[in-house]
């Protein structure tokens, strides 16, 4: 391993002059512009959004824009005004000339709309391009929330000769190249692609399927040459960079760990029943369980100097391949303390359940943190830094963190939340699903679901009941590994035979779960309600219909 170390260390300025040429070849500038613009819309209408009254905030710029009785849609041509080329559009791109974006034959005027609002300084890079990749890369374009606000902001219409060179048909499309996907799984959204899988088949089965596994992208999947992939290794204040290609990973010992991934979201829809949240509407699905193999991080980084005793540095930044137009990848940070414990079983994972990780899992590599929320699981990992600092991505300074009920859009504040790791106890029924008709079977009816705790906490219990809580019934456990707390990173499958009576002809199911630590279910979402709509674990409740 010596000859290894010495034969993949590279320089600093080396790898800086390499990396810094491909990202300039990664993606053309029309790309990197507009992007840009795009990502921090996203969050910036979203935000205005709600924390705006809608009336207020929509006036008439929809409403009452009609030719003969009809409804002017966003981006379509009016003949009440100007018409702009693009080259005027490209020279609005400061504070001083006024910011102008266009979306299909609009030109908008969002300077006003971006001061005091959070991504501002970020939109200010791409002035004077169009939102339309955006729309490309997120999806977003089916909210007609976001049409409302651009429309406010609409001042003219762009030249239509100009129109042809920046018409969607013109522009590559990023999600070309997707992987394909089993029909099973229930889609959240499609660009990005985000998929569960049927809570009826999901605890068919202790092991998930690959490709009935929960799928979670938050960027278009990355087409990765395994014979010229290579993870580059950094610690702070060091002058060496390691590289390693997948098969110098493979010559480490290899290690394998089974262990549940959860999405933050998951069974974010039953939250949204409270009141609206901001994110994709999972049900119980965004979870799934796997074999994962690979090497230990703790092996790789003690290969970089750092050891189990280390006290200065105190995270581990990851960062994925899957890259927007700008060049800027998807980040994520672990406590050091995680990666270098032996019994943290953190690892670098290139199979899952024995065979190569699929591309829409991570391919060709994926670090694996059992234990941990699932945006924590970097994909298609590219790079690893050891740091005193946590990773200033997005995703870990303002999104996947959690919020009193009281914190709204008006008054929320990210730097005073903590980034989600560990997961609390949490359970789903899956058999029956709202709403079913089921058989009452010799005065009995069956309920099947999952369990599962975050930070290797074992389940100990499932209680149901069908009374409101009057009276429960513990489950049995069909499938359940056998790794001891606190490194117990599988689910727990259960089961329950309830007896009910016969004037019965509808009941709801209620189900919750205990872990080895004697943490417990809430009963309800208004007393955990967020504004992301993450850690939603109240107890699952399921209504009925009973055909005796």
């Amino acid at each position: 391993m010596n000859s290894l170390l010495k034969s993949r260390v590279i320089s600093r300025s080396c790898f800086q002059q390499d990396r810094e040429r491909n990202d300039g070849n990664r993606q053309n500038h029309y790309w990197k512009t507009s992007i840009m613009f795009g990502s921090a819309l996203s969050g910036v209408f979203v935000y205005y959004f709600y924390i705006k009254d809608r009336h207020k905030l929509i006036c008439s710029s929809l409403l009452d824009l009609s030719e003969n009785g009809n409804v002017i849609g966003p981006g379509i041509f009016r003949n009440d005004l100007p018409t702009y080329t693009l080259a005027e559009v490209n020279n609005h791109s400061t504070k001083d000339t006024k910011i102008w974006v266009t979306y299909k034959e609009g030109v908008y005027d969002i300077t006003d709309f971006i001061e005091g609002h959070p991504g501002g300084e970020q939109i200010l890079m791409a002035a004077g391009s169009s939102v339309e990749p955006f729309w490309l890369i997120y999806g977003i374009h089916e909210n007609p929330h976001v049409y409302e606000i651009l429309e406010t902001l609409r001042i003219g219409n762009l030249n239509r000769d100009d129109q042809k060179e920046l018409s969607i048909e013109n522009m590559n499309d990023p999600y070309a190249k997707e992987p394909r996907r089993h029909t099973a799984l229930k889609p959240a959204s499609v660009k990005p692609f985000n998929a569960e899988l049927s809570p009826q088949l999901l605890c068919e089965n202790f092991l998930t399927p690959n490709e009935l596994f929960y799928v979670r992208n938050h960027l278009p999947v990355p087409e990765i040459d395994v014979d010229t992939y290579e993870l580059e290794i950094e610690v702070e204040d060091k002058s060496k960079i390691l590289t390693f290609t997948l098969d110098e990973l493979k010559k480490f010992p290899k290690h394998t760990i089974t262990a549940t991934i959860m999405c933050a979201g998951n069974r974010r829809s039953e939250m949204t029943k409270v009141k609206p949240v901001k994110g994709l509407s999972w049900g119980p699905g965004a979870i799934g369980t796997a074999q994962w193999t690979g090497v230990r991080l703790r092996d790789v980084l003690k290969l970089a100097g750092v050891t189990d005793d280390e006290e200065r540095l105190k995270h581990v930044q990851f960062e994925g391949i899957d890259f927007d137009a700008t060049s800027k990848q998807y980040g994520a940070s672990i406590p050091l303390w995680k990666a270098v414990d032996k019994r943290g079983d953190v690892i670098l994972a290139y199979e899952m359940n024995g065979v190569p990780i699929p591309r829409d899992h991570g391919y060709p590599v994926r670090v694996i943190v059992p234990g941990i929320v699932g945006a924590r699981n970097v994909k298609w990992l590219g790079k690893i830094y050891v740091s005193e600092s946590e990773s200033s991505s997005h995703w870990q300074q303002n999104d996947y963190k959690g919020f009193s009920p009281c914190v709204d859009w008006d008054t929320v504040d990210f730097t005073k939340s903590p980034a989600i790791q560990e997961l609390p106890v949490i359970s789903a029924i899956c058999r029956p699903l709202e709403g079913d008709k089921i058989h009452v079977e010799d005065g009995f009816i069956n309920v099947k679901g999952y369990a599962w705790s975050g930070g290797g906490q074992k389940i100990v219990r499932v209680d149901v009941t069908i009374d409101g809580g009057k009276t429960w019934q513990v489950a049995n456990f069909d499938a359940q590994d056998s790794a001891p707390p606190p490194r117990h990173w599988a689910w727990t499958l259960w089961s329950i035979k309830i007896p009910v009576n016969n004037e019965l002809n509808e009941v709801e199911i209620w189900a919750k779960a205990t872990d080895s630590s004697y943490n417990t279910q809430p009963e309800n979402f208004e007393n955990i309600w967020n504004l992301r709509g993450v850690l939603s674990n109240a107890y699952h409740k399921v209504k009925v219909k009973l055909i005796h």
